[in-house]
């Protein structure tokens, strides 16, 4: 089962990553991460002078709270590992950072009333990139910091190969590598997920026509391909990049630790059993 929290409260999963930091770090100073929080719920609501509210319904508030959450549970577990650096107050908050801005890419300028956020799904990393060297100044992060937390924002591209990527030390790789376990195990643990995927081909679509892709080189040519070629994501994409690219740090959500059960696993495959049974074609669940 996912952690008992309200993904659709912002509060809620402050005070969910909260409970954790004071936990791990009980001398260290609280006041930055409640202040991300707020500023970030800021600008995915609307209530800045430059961002409208968040306008997708896929990559939406509530996935960034869900990797949010994931994440600070991915931290804590690696804590409890043994034999391996942990992360310094100032790594998990900075980690926290990452997850939070990694999808303020997606959110529009109130002057700009074209079309939804979806638009910019092509570059919205580059765009998250670009917002967070901007904003994470006003917070006292140093230029090293602020590199750190790019790097691991940029590990969220479908097509970035983390091993290929330099890292200043072995505890920003596992950030990131983190980081996109986060987004994709947040995202498909859902229970939202299995009714979403209009929802994610909308977001498809609308980037393909601002783009002006052509029809014959658009990744998905309909709402029914995505869905038919959906669990072949998870089986043949998603799960290999977990195990190798992301050096496996989803077994950080194991809890106790090291007995192989883990609740966001177990929430994905469940979610896909519903996909598969939907179209009929039931695959046997390998884990």
């Amino acid at each position: 089962m996912l952690p008992h929290v309200n993904f659709e409260d912002p509060q809620a999963v402050a005070d969910f990553v909260m409970v954790r930091f004071k936990a791990l770090y009980p001398g260290a100073e609280h006041t930055f991460l409640p202040r991300l929080c707020r500023d970030v719920t800021d600008m995915f609501e609307g209530r800045t002078a430059a961002f409208a509210p968040i306008d997708l319904k896929y990559h939406n508030f509530r996935h960034t709270l869900m990797a949010t959450a994931c994440m600070s549970l991915l931290l804590e577990g690696q804590h409890a590992e043994e034999g391996v650096e942990h992360l310094s107050p100032r790594d998990f908050e900075l980690a926290i950072a990452g997850v939070l801005l990694h999808d303020t890419g997606y959110l529009k300028q109130k002057t700009d009333t074209l079309g939804t956020g979806a638009k910019y799904t092509f570059c919205h990393i580059l765009r998250s990139c670009a917002f967070a060297a901007s904003y994470l100044p006003e917070l006292g992060i140093s230029d090293v910091e602020i590199e750190n937390v790019l790097s691991a924002i940029n590990c969220t591209g479908p097509h970035c190969e983390i091993s290929r990527l330099r890292f200043r030390d072995p505890v920003s790789r596992m950030v990131g590598c983190a980081l996109a376990t986060a987004d994709y195990l947040g995202q498909l643990a859902d229970p939202l997920y299995p009714d979403k995927l209009g929802e994610l081909y909308a977001e498809f679509k609308e980037s393909d026509d601002f783009a002006n892709v052509a029809t014959e080189k658009r990744i998905f040519k309909s709402e029914a391909d995505l869905v038919r070629r959906t669990p072949d994501f998870w089986h043949h994409f998603v799960k290999p990049k977990l195990e190798n690219d992301f050096q496996a740090v989803y077994r950080y959500l194991e809890r106790p630790l090291h007995s192989g059960k883990n609740a966001y696993l177990d929430a994905v495959e469940a979610n896909f059993a519903i996909i598969e049974k939907r179209m009929g074609s039931p695959k046997p669940v390998a884990r």
